[in-house]
């Protein structure tokens, strides 16, 4: 396979994946803001340093406030990362390997393109904020079972796998790192712990993790143990541990590329290592930066042994 070609399926699912996860980050905090009383203080500010665009919003909104966050984090085309970027970047890039993927997937992305220009300002309202989540999430959803039902599983697909499993470890991180963050500023220290448990507990809702939390967990909601189960649980889908495992399945049937299994092995060890009882009582974001950064390395070895070419 032409590693033009391996580069733009990788990148395909990579932008789809972080798609849907961007309109999930933004349900975390819609979620946190339906349960919270008045009297609490919301702020969707730690979610741009999240995303790791700070500079670049700061300087497009110097007085931001809640709507500029929104629409920076899902609708502006400035923000690389944006949820409309992600969109429009996977659809260019299907438009150029449409022959190597079937007609329908065209179609769902394209639906999607279609559904945020004429639909995407709604969500800056709170009453049609989830909604349009919902449309974002189940659309890509389906881009993602029409992969996984069509596809022939050759070398082409397992870059498809690829990029998805990185980039889901990669943004579950980053939601985590948005419940870590902050969000909500109780006005009594009392009841730091109770809304800090509220907080966990957006965050597994918003990853579709909270009925297996509860099937699998069994305690109530608090940080040590949500950190454990979006961590290390090695059964759900979206957590990191489950993702670098899947890509422990999916290096050996590339072509071998010593520093790719280095790299993966890197940031497995610092995943696995991970004590998350100290983590929730100490520097959980701090923590998950560390790990996007080795994420980081795992990607650049990934584009160096099969896209460089």
């Amino acid at each position: 396979m032409l590693s033009r070609v391996a580069s733009q399926l990788y990148w395909f699912s990579r932008y789809l994946r972080r798609a849907e996860n961007t309109a999930r980050l933004v349900g975390v905090g819609s979620l946190l803001q339906l349960d919270l009383p008045r009297s609490v203080r919301f702020t969707w500010r730690p979610m741009i340093a999240t995303v790791g665009a700070e500079d670049l919003f700061l300087g497009i909104h110097p007085e931001p406030d809640e709507s500029h966050v929104l629409d920076f984090l899902l609708l502006d085309a400035r923000n690389p990362s944006s949820l409309r970027s992600s969109v429009g970047q996977a659809r260019e890039i299907l438009r150029g390997i449409r022959d190597a993927l079937p007609q329908e997937v065209w179609e769902a992305v394209n639906d999607l393109h279609l559904y945020l220009d004429a639909d995407g300002p709604r969500v800056l309202t709170r009453r049609y904020r989830m909604e349009f989540i919902g449309r974002i999430t189940d659309g890509c959803l389906k881009v993602s079972g029409l992969l996984q039902a069509n596809v022939s599983r050759d070398i082409g697909f397992q870059f498809l796998r690829l990029g998805t499993a990185l980039e889901q470890a990669d943004m579950t991180t980053r939601i985590v790192d948005a419940g870590a963050s902050g969000l909500v500023r109780p006005r009594h220290d009392d009841d730091r712990e109770a809304y800090r448990n509220m907080q966990w507990m957006a965050v597994l809702r918003a990853l579709a993790a909270y009925q297996m939390y509860r099937r699998h967990v069994r305690q109530r909601v608090t940080a040590a143990h949500a950190l454990r189960f979006l961590l290390h649980d090695t059964e759900f889908p979206r957590s990191v541990q489950f993702c670098l495992a899947r890509l422990h399945r999916i290096v050996p049937a590339m072509p071998p590329r010593p520093a790719v299994d280095r790299a993966l092995v890197r940031v497995s060890g610092l995943v696995r290592q991970a004590d998350t009882t100290l983590l929730a009582a100490g520097d959980a974001a701090g923590f998950m930066d560390e790990v996007q950064v080795y994420l980081g390395s795992l990607h650049e070895a990934i584009a160096e042994a099969w896209f460089a070419g």
